[in-house]
Order: C-alpha cells, then sequence, then structure tokens
C-alpha cells in the first residue's frame, strides 16, 4: 500500500521528466525548425511542459492534454510515414509509455474527477495500440503481388553442365545463379535440417585486414566440392558427407594493411569437357597437359594457382611451379595493393581475370589491368589495361601498366557462343575526388565492357556512371539470359547491376539497350559550406527504366531512432548535411550518399530462372556519409595499406582526404527508417517488381538487448539464388540466418540459424541422389557480424 509521501514523490518524478522531455523537444524543435526541419517537436515540447504544469497544479486536465498530444502524433505520424510500424514506432514508443505512466493510480492522487480524463487518455491509448497493431499487417513499403508465370515440366539444359552440379561461382559462367532442381520444393522446405558442417579451423587473426571474411560460393563437380578459406587454402570436400578429401595452401603473405582479405569462390576447368566452348577453341592445338582437370586460385597477395583437381597438388607446367605472378609490370607493386578476390572467367582456352585496387589511398596505385592467361601454360595471352591509350598493349620490357586505372574486383560473366567476357568495372582510385582525372582515364571506369574473351578486344562498353565521385562501381557478376524484346522476339540479353540501384537491359552482343535508359540532370554544386577546389561534375547520369533504387529522394520525414529524441537528431543532422538527391557532390561540409556506399546491389548480383522469365534480388538500401578533408596534395606519403573502406581515408596526392561512415544515430542505429534490406521477385517480360518484402531482424545486432523479432529488413551482403523448387535460398542478412523465400510470391518458407554471419552466396546441388543447399557462415569483419569457419550444408531428412 503506497504512502501519500511515495505517491507525492512519484508525482514529483512524474512532472520532472515532463519538464525534461519537453525542453529537449522544444530546443531540439527550435533547432530542426531554423533548419527548414518540421514544426511538430516544437509543439511537443509545448504539450509536453503543459501536461507538466497542470499535474503540478493537481488538474485532471492533465490527461485530456496528454491524450490530445497523443492523438496528435498518431495523425502527424500517419500523414507523415503512412502505416508503416517501424516508422511510427519512434513517434509514438516514449509517448505510449508515458501515457501508461499517467494512469498509475499514485500519479493521479489527488486530482479532482479524473476518471473522465482516464477514460480519455486509456482510450487515445487504444486507439495509438490500434493503429499499431494494424500497421504490422499493412505496410506500404512491401509489395504483395505474385509471379505469375509458372515453372514448365522441363528446364532448359546448359551445355556441359549436369543438373546435379554447380560448376562455377554463379553455377553458369553467366551468373544466372539458378538450378533446375526439385527435390527441395516450396511445399518441403520447411523440415530442412543440417545435414553435416565443415570447420576451416581459420578465424581473424589480429594480423588481418578489417575487412577480413569468407564470402565464398563453393564449386561442386561430380563426386567433389572445392572452396577456399579466408587465407585462400584450397579444400576439397566429399559433397554427400563434408568430410575433407585434401587441401591445398598458397602460402600467402597478408597482413593487415590489406583492404581485403576474402575469397569469393574458385574457377574449374576441364580438358575433357568443353561443350559450350567452341568458339574459343577454334584455334586451339592438341597438346599433352599435366593437370586436365584443375581449380583456378585467386591468392590476394596477387597471384593466380593452378591446383590438380583430383589430388591438391600444384599443376606444374602453369605458370613458374604452378602460379602466375599477377605483381608482374605492376606499377607500385606493393602488397595488398592489387587484390584479386573473385573468382576467375574460363573459358575452353584462357583464364580471364581481373582485381581489386585499395581505395581512397594514393595517386600512386597499382593498374586495374584484366588479363587473359592460356589456361595450360599460364602464358599471358592479352591483356585490357582500362587506362591506357591503346588498352591491349603489352607492357615491353621496363614498362609498366598504367597506374590508378578502373579496375574489375567484381565476377566477370561469360558468353561461351558469342565468345564474350563480360567486365564490370569501378573507377580509378583515389574514388571520392576525381578533378585530376583526365577522359582517357576515366574512357572505361564505372563501365561493362565487352571483350572477346580470345584476344581481349573490345567489342564494345556502357558506362554505368560518369566521372563518379561517391565509389559506385559496378559490383555484380553480370547476369545473362535470354529475353523477349518489344516485338516479342529473343534477344540475348545482359543485366547489368549497380550500386545506384539501376538495373541496365543491354544486348549483349552489341550494348544497345533492351529496356530505354535517360541521362537525366543532377545536382552540380553543394549548398552548405564551401565548393570542392578543383573539381568538375557530370550534367547529367544515366538512369534505367528497371532499378529497384528508391523513387523519391530523402527527406527528414524519413529519418528515424529508436525514440522521438534521437530521431529529432536524426532530422536535425540531416539537415546539416548537402543533399539534393542521388549524385549530390562531396563536401568538406558533408554530404549525404544514398544510396550509399554499399548501394542498392552489391556482389550477390541477382538470380534468374530463365525457364519462367523471372527473377530474384536482395536490393538494400543505407545512407553513408561522406566528408572530404581539405589536405596537402604533396604530404608525405606514409606506409602502404588503408586497411579498411570506412573511417578517415587519406587519399594521397590529391588536394582532400575523405572521411566515409553510415549514417547513424547517436544509438548506432541508422538514421534512415527501416527497412534498409529486402528481397524481390520481378517479371523479366515487363520489368516490373511483382513482390518485394523486408528481411532480417536486428537479433544480432543489439546482442543482450530483448528486443521482439521483427522483420524489420536489414542491410545484406550476399547474393541469392533459386529453384525449379520454386525457392529462393538467401543468408547475407545482419541476423545469422540463411532462408528459403517463395519465388512466386515472397513469403519467408523457412530459416535455418547459423553459427557466424553468412555474408555469402549460397549453392544447392545433387549428391548420392539427394539434394543439398550450402552456405558459408564465415562473418565479415566490418560488417559486424559474428566470426566464424562453417560451411553448413541442409538437406531433407532421410525418409523412415
Amino acid at each position: 500500500m503506497r504512502t501519500p509521501s511515495s505517491g507525492s514523490g512519484l508525482k514529483t518524478i512524474t512532472v520532472i521528466v515532463a519538464v525534461i522531455f519537453g525542453l529537449v523537444l522544444l530546443i531540439g524543435g527550435i533547432w530542426l525548425a531554423v533548419l527548414g526541419g518540421s514544426w511538430y517537436y516544437i509543439i511537443a515540447g509545448l504539450f509536453f511542459i503543459a501536461t507538466a504544469v497542470l499535474l503540478q497544479k493537481l488538474q485532471s486536465s492533465a490527461l485530456i492534454v496528454y491524450a490530445v498530444f497523443v492523438l496528435g502524433t498518431v495523425i502527424w505520424g500517419l500523414w507523415e510515414v503512412g502505416s508503416d510500424f517501424f516508422a511510427l514506432a519512434p513517434r509514438l514508443d516514449i509517448l505510449g509509455l508515458f501515457g501508461l505512466w499517467l494512469l498509475i493510480p499514485a500519479v493521479t492522487r489527488g486530482f479532482v474527477k479524473s476518471k473522465t480524463a482516464k477514460m480519455v487518455l486509456t482510450g487515445s491509448l487504444a486507439i495509438t495500440i490500434a493503429v499499431m497493431i494494424y500497421s504490422i499487417f499493412n505496410d506500404p513499403q512491401e509489395i504483395r503481388g505474385t509471379l505469375t508465370t509458372k515453372q514448365p515440366d522441363t528446364t532448359q539444359a546448359i551445355p556441359g553442365v549436369a543438373n546435379e552440379d554447380w560448376p562455377a561461382y554463379g553455377r553458369t559462367q553467366s551468373g544466372l545463379r539458378y538450378s533446375p532442381l526439385t527435390q527441395i520444393n516450396a511445399e518441403n522446405v520447411k523440415n530442412l535440417e543440417v545435414a553435416w558442417t565443415y570447420h576451416t579451423g581459420e578465424m581473424k587473426t589480429e594480423n588481418d585486414s578489417g575487412e577480413t571474411t569468407n564470402q565464398v560460393t563453393p564449386i561442386k563437380v561430380g563426386n567433389n566440392m572445392y572452396i577456399c578459406t579466408t587465407h585462400q587454402r584450397l579444400i576439397a570436400l566429399d559433397p554427400a558427407t563434408g568430410k575433407e578429401k585434401w587441401s591445398f595452401d598458397p602460402k600467402l603473405k597478408a597482413d593487415n594493411t590489406f583492404q581485403h582479405l576474402t575469397c569469393r569462390g574458385v574457377s574449374y576447368y576441364d580438358a575433357n569437357n568443353t561443350v559450350g566452348f567452341e568458339a574459343s577453341l577454334q584455334n586451339v592445338k592438341s597438346s599433352s597437359v599435366q593437370c586436365p582437370r584443375k581449380v583456378i586460385l585467386p591468392v590476394n597477395d596477387g597471384r593466380l594457382v593452378a591446383i590438380n583437381a583430383d589430388n591438391g597438388q600444384r599443376c606444374t607446367d602453369f605458370g613458374k611451379n604452378g602460379e602466375v605472378d599477377l605483381q608482374k609490370d605492376m606499377p607500385f607493386p606493393y602488397p595488398g595493393g592489387y587484390v584479386p578476390t573473385s573468382p576467375p572467367v574460363v573459358t575452353g582456352t584462357t583464364i580471364i581475370i581481373g582485381g581489386s585496387t585499395t581505395d581512397n589511398y594514393s595517386t600512386e596505385e597499382p593498374s586495374g589491368v584484366i588479363r587473359g592467361y592460356d589456361v595450360n601454360t599460364g602464358e599471358l595471352l592479352w591483356v585490357f589495361d582500362t587506362g591506357a591509350e591503346d588498352p591491349n598493349l603489352i607492357p615491353a620490357p621496363g614498362q609498366k601498366y598504367v597506374q590508378n586505372s578502373p579496375n574489375a574486383w567484381a565476377p566477370l560473366a561469360y558468353d561461351a557462343k558469342l565468345d564474350i567476357v563480360y567486365v564490370p568495372t569501378g573507377v580509378g582510385t583515389p574514388d571520392i575526388w576525381g578533378g585530376n582525372r583526365t577522359e582517357l582515364s576515366e574512357r572505361y571506369a564505372n563501365s561493362m565492357l565487352a571483350l572477346n574473351a580470345s584476344t581481349g578486344k573490345l567489342i564494345w562498353d556502357f558506362q554505368t556512371t560518369h566521372h563518379d565521385l561517391w565509389d559506385m562501381d559496378v559490383p555484380s557478376q553480370p547476369t545473362l539470359t535470354d529475353i523477349k524484346d518489344k516485338t516479342g522476339k529473343m534477344v540475348p540479353a545482359i543485366y547489368v547491376l549497380t550500386k545506384t540501384g539501376n538495373a541496365f537491359v543491354l544486348d549483349r552482343r552489341t550494348g544497345e539497350a533492351i529496356v530505354p535508359i535517360t541521362e537525366k540532370p543532377v545536382p552540380q554544386t553543394v549548398k552548405l559550406g564551401p565548393q570542392t577546389k578543383g573539381e568538375r561534375y557530370s550534367a547529367t547520369q544515366p538512369f534505367s527504366d528497371f532499378d529497384l533504387a528508391p523513387k523519391e529522394k530523402l527527406t527528414d520525414k524519413q529519418m528515424w531512432g529508436a525514440t522521438m529524441f534521437d530521431q529529432l537528431i536524426c532530422r536535425v543532422s540531416f539537415h546539416k548535411l548537402n543533399y539534393d538527391g542521388i549524385y549530390t557532390p562531396p563536401s568538406e561540409n558533408g554530404t549525404l550518399v544514398f544510396p550509399g556506399n554499399l548501394g542498392v546491389f552489391e556482389w550477390g548480383g541477382m538470380s534468374v530462372n530463365p525457364d519462367r522469365q523471372i527473377a530474384v534480388m536482395n536490393p538494400i538500401g543505407l545512407p553513408f556519409v561522406t566528408k572530404l578533408i581539405p589536405s596537402d596534395p604533396n604530404r608525405q606519403q606514409t606506409a602502404k595499406g588503408a586497411g579498411t573502406e570506412q573511417g578517415i581515408q587519406p587519399m594521397y596526392g590529391v588536394p582532400y582526404g575523405v572521411e566515409i561512415s553510415a549514417f547513424l544515430s547517436p544509438f548506432g542505429l541508422p538514421c534512415k527508417q527501416p527497412a534498409w534490406g529486402y528481397v524481390a521477385g520481378v517479371d523479366l517480360n515487363t520489368h516490373e517488381v511483382a513482390w518485394k518484402r523486408r528481411i532480417g531482424t536486428i537479433r544480432d545486432s543489439m546482442p543482450g538487448i530483448p528486443l521482439p523479432p521483427f522483420k524489420m529488413g536489414v542491410p545484406m551482403l550476399g547474393g541469392s539464388i533459386s529453384t525449379a523448387g520454386n525457392v529462393m535460398f538467401v543468408g547475407g542478412t545482419q541476423d545469422n540466418y540463411i532462408r528459403a523465400i517463395n519465388v512466386t510470391n515472397g513469403d519467408e518458407l523457412w530459416k535455418g540459424r547459423l553459427p557466424a554471419g553468412g555474408q555469402a552466396t549460397p549453392m544447392t546441388y545433387e549428391s548420392n541422389g539427394k539434394q543439398y543447399v550450402v552456405i558459408m557462415a564465415g562473418g565479415h569483419g566490418s560488417f559486424g557480424t559474428k566470426m566464424g569457419d562453417a560451411l553448413v550444408a541442409y538437406a531433407l531428412p532421410d525418409q523412415k
């Protein structure tokens, strides 16, 4: 039983809290209004103060005033963001809790005629709860349609690829990421269970890069599965049991100055299976080779190693003792400056590989040259140096490739019938200031290059971003498939996914647009702070009619937080940054970059079912902040290596350094409201998004905080696959799960808990008549997920 003094003390605390809330909102609200933002917070502050004054005077009207405040906020919230649960939550959570507190008898003891006031407040809180419940089931961000095309009875055969195998990074070198297997399907996928787990034994060490991860997608050919580890050990496994058969260690020479330490996958070559490589085999001379079946392993210290696929021994007739030095003829060939992280394309004659160069470090960096090597001998056959006047010129003795030329770090794709390799490129580093770039140095930046795979000669190119100042690389393996054009005729297409969210659809023979592309004006100046010295901007940028980018530019309505207080801070921070939509120039004041550096699409790409003419993908949306730091371009360069893609980066040789960071609230949450990650299904006949759903929770982002596992939609790093069984498999999310999604409508069918972050693209195959789904749970050093070493395979339980 409470005493009068305890009730009085509780009332005093309540008044003090209301006054503090009111003053914080009033002061912050005035600041926001001066910056051009919403006036709501000023009004909210006054309502809190008015409630406090009436409470102090023991007036029951305090509850009515607060009830009006709550209802007004509900109406304002619905007007701003609609029935979006996660957008409404920070607007209403503190108000709801404080309203329930006001209904405690000890707080209202001594009020005159408080029954009616309590009923009014109770009613307003009930309406608030009803709105929140309604919003859970009526999400305005989601699209709940269906893909109407049905799976045909027979699937298209892929020459040289057995249905039960996954012999390349994207299953095919055309990057479909689609399997015709149906044993696991939308009806039974809920029964999946762990079949086996293989531990590599490798974990991140103190000497490793901050960007340490294992993004491997295994390949499976016949009775062997091949994976590479974080430190690029090559391991052969039994695909039915996960038992290790053999391993090969290239003795990677790495340290924490590397910007990247990862392996996305390896490539396979079988001289006895050249189906589909007729175009590239026309001029091949017959010769005996030591390794008719070989695995091609990219090593992060700048090597390319060929290993016998049967026994794990070096193919000593390849290069020098089984390896090629990718640092040869490189300008500034420091360890970690040129890092091959993606598996190469392998044709009937040629291994074609690009690599990553260090972002935002210096004007004295290696070249981003793409090279073709003889698949059997390792001999250099051709080059395409993206920054050279003659990109095919192989350096003479004593000469070097062009420094800082745009690189090709993402996986490549290959059309065996046309003998064309498709190369996605980035921007020449430093990325965020380009006043020193020439027309020649940017000619092939941020582009899709179509090269003759046997000669390296350019067939066509298409630039996705002009004069890139935002790190808008073409980040993912392009996808090749045949689709219908406007006349209904089937044409060979290439899908080029970009960080901006544009999906450019081109005729892969000519580079001509199949889906319309429009050059549109983009921002040319910064409104806050000084103009950037020595910089220029492209007046227009290309935009595709098919895109998954945000349709409207951000406003402070989309700013977010855990509560109305940090949301207010985010709204103020938003107005203090330069932002006028996509392609707002970087600035000394600070510029909001959205889509951010992670992009809408990353290296995971998309999955296409050519039998149904549909695609599934997992776009993201997370704003970043870029702030240029005036610096002496002649300042002394320190030790090589940047070690990270975020934080302060020096950009030696240009008049600015740069600080890059995610746009976060004081609590470490994104300042943009969720969702930050989706899965989506697209009809390739119309290029309309049929369905789009949030994916992922913050279960593993805020450990120890007992939050409900709501499907918020979290950022991802990793791609998706799909099957003829009407299932999409995707990991990558910041919570440690792999999920199965219904391809037709986007419903979540199953999820499996991973022992660590699954920042990788899964794959599926069949062994001994049983279908498996496999994903690497290796975590990601800079993405913040739990690190691990587990390759996890799932399958349906055996029938008893």
